[in-house]
């Protein structure tokens, strides 16, 4: 289950829970909380980017020398719809 982030709409009047930050596990199928559980002020949900992590292993895989060991061929695009066979 994910961990949702959830901070009041109106800092200025909330609580000290959810003027801060509230987080909930919750299911993808289940509806965003509206209210804080502890004064009943609105809150909303708060959205953060997805961590991407970077692998150089696609470079080795790609290779040259990896794809014809592995009997791949790579084309090169020449251009005009031509290309040339690298590998």
């Amino acid at each position: 289950m994910p961990l949702y982030t959830y901070r009041a709409r109106v800092p200025e009047t909330a609580c000290e829970t959810c003027r801060e930050l509230i987080e909930v596990f919750q299911k993808f199928s289940e509806a965003p909380i509206a209210m804080c559980p502890q004064c009943g002020n609105p809150i909303v949900r708060i959205m953060h980017s997805t961590p991407t992590l970077r692998d150089s292993s696609n470079k080795t895989i790609l290779s040259d020398d990896n794809l014809k060991k592995h009997g791949f061929k790579k084309l090169v695009n020449r251009g005009g719809g031509k290309f040339d066979e690298v590998v």
